[in-house]
């Protein structure tokens, strides 16, 4: 039996913090198990976050400069984190480290999620694999999504399908062969309009979504995005939602601000059902932090006859930290980690890249 003990993080486009997870990955033949030890969210400083968003606008030489200070922080992540007397540094194998996407253009041949390897292993002492979806876009692919492994490693027996909505929506749906793409933006309009209008960091159980009423304009242009037509693997980066989604947005700015809240809550939720119905499914599991908006899973619930299920607030918050600790699992037990029949790519690959200390 093949025994792994991992630290996943996880930095999201929603850059709600940072979700540090130890799991312990056991391995007996081509059956994985896992067990969570422990998980703890890290809030961004007021300085990293503004850098974090604004990076895009960055000089090269700003963006080398935030990858190696998002490296140093990441490594204080996880060095307070072990700090833990029920946790032992020694006994870890790896630090597995989805990094912070800046950019995502696999159209272009490229995806660039910052947090420098070497700086984490170098300040914990421990190895380190990042840079998961470089591999997968020069193959061809998207690069994206990478949580479908452990939909169908780990949890393939809770659902028939898996959503997760982070600061995009993505969904993985059981099939011989599997199939898993982003839908369309998750919780990063929302969080948008709520905090250029109302001052908060997100729409907290969907309470002033709830308030508002339908666009019905902006309802029936934002479904009609081409986006939602396209045929998978296809996948979604920032670019995308601030040059398409923002900007039609911004052409309905004199309507009520709840009433845009509303609207583009309820349109997430339309594309979503559009996509379980389009498949045929009974039954989904739903994580990220989406899951605790309220009104956008009674929209789910209201238009999709088939089982939405809430798991436990660990799974709900920590999928993803868990899922890429898994990857790192996977480098380590020398197997792929990419599924082509998702992302696109000519092959399975696997995907990462080893820093030491």
């Amino acid at each position: 039996m093949n025994s792994y003990k991992i630290i996943g993080i996880m930095s999201g486009t929603s850059m709600d913090g940072v979700d540090v997870a130890l799991v312990h990955f056991s391995r007996s033949e081509d059956q994985w198990q896992h067990m969570v030890q422990s998980v703890k969210t890290f809030s961004y400083t007021e300085h990293l976050l503004n850098s974090l968003k604004n990076s895009v606008h960055f000089s090269v030489e700003q963006l080398c400069m935030l990858d190696k200070e998002l490296g140093r922080y990441f490594a204080r992540c996880v060095n307070e984190f072990i700090h833990d007397p029920q946790i032992s540094g020694e006994e870890i194998d790896a630090i597995a480290s989805h990094g912070h996407t800046i950019f995502h253009q696999p159209e272009n041949g490229f995806t660039l999620q910052i947090g420098c390897g070497t700086t984490i292993a170098v300040e914990t002492g421990i190895v380190v694999i990042n840079d998961f979806r470089s591999k997968d876009v020069i193959l061809g692919g998207q690069g994206a999504p990478l949580v479908p492994i452990g939909d169908t490693l780990l949890y393939a027996d809770r659902a028939d399908a898996f959503l997760n909505i982070g600061g995009f929506a993505n969904i993985c749906l059981k099939r011989s062969t599997v199939v898993a793409f982003d839908i369309g933006p998750g919780n990063l309009p929302i969080n948008e309009l709520c905090q250029k209008y109302f001052r908060l960091q997100y729409d907290r159980n969907g309470e002033l979504a709830k308030k508002g009423n339908l666009i019905p304009a902006l309802f029936a242009t934002l479904n009609g995005l081409d986006y939602y037509y396209q045929s998978a693997p296809k996948s979604l980066g920032t670019e995308w939602l601030n040059q398409v989604f923002t900007r039609i947005l911004s052409t309905y700015s004199s309507e009520e601000p709840l009433d845009l809240l509303h609207t583009v809550t309820r349109h997430i939720a339309h594309q979503i059902v559009r996509i379980l119905v389009d498949n045929n499914c009974s039954s989904i599991l739903v994580t990220g932090g989406g899951a605790k908006n309220n009104f956008l899973i009674d929209q789910i619930r209201a238009n999709f006859s088939g089982e939405v299920i809430l798991p436990t607030e660990e799974l709900i918050d920590f999928k993803e930290a868990i899922v890429f600790a898994f990857l790192g699992a996977l480098y380590l037990d020398e197997k792929t980690s990419t599924l082509p029949s998702v992302t696109g790519a000519k092959r399975a690959a696997k995907s990462g890249v080893l820093h030491t200390p």
